[in-house]
């Protein structure tokens, strides 16, 4: 049985899901969400078998992309293989962490698509809200960069992003040197 305040955030999610065509134009990366230049939080997660975890274990070790995404979402379906190709090809130089929202899933639904669309980058899932209040994730389809000293380099929303322009950020590097 859904709860009055689990509701309240799936119509919220719904709406803002809704909305999000007619303002991408409006919307560009690193225009949302955490701050660039800003340390990148702990956030406190689970894996998809329940036990605890922090995305504070990746934070400051190597260059790091983070997805916020949803098995529902279309946004993330569009991105998913570019970021897929950009996990084969800068792993293991670059960790990819994807953080499944609770809204409308489960741990169990996320491992089944996970696995049936041969993610093989880490999965973790955020069944509180909290990494994503941590990182003023905006919307599902999130990506946000970080470098070795886990510093926030890029920050983007949607399906179309230029994943390895901002990878090479989180390398140190710019794209074409």
């Amino acid at each position: 049985m859904m709860t009055r305040s689990s509701f309240v955030t799936l119509v919220a999610a719904a709406t803002f899901a809704a909305a999000l065509p007619a303002l991408a134009p409006a919307l560009h990366a690193q225009d949302i969400g955490i701050d660039v230049g800003t340390k990148a939080p702990a956030a406190p997660l689970e894996t998809l078998d329940g036990k605890p975890a922090n995305l504070s274990q990746f934070i400051g070790k190597s260059p790091v992309l983070i997805e916020f995404w949803a098995t529902w979402c279309p946004n993330c379906r569009e991105l998913e293989p570019t970021l897929l190709k950009m996990v084969k090809k800068y792993s293991p130089r670059m960790q990819f962490v994807g953080v499944a929202v609770s809204v409308n899933e489960s741990p169990e639904l996320v491992k089944r698509y996970a696995a049936k669309h041969d993610f093989t980058h880490h999965i973790l899932y955020d069944k509180t809200g909290d990494a994503l209040t941590a990182y003023n994730v905006p919307a599902t389809s999130y990506i946000v960069v970080l470098n070795k000293a886990g510093t926030v380099v890029y920050t983007g929303l949607g399906g179309d992003q230029n994943l390895e322009a901002a990878i090479e950020k989180g390398l140190g590097k710019e794209v074409g040197q």
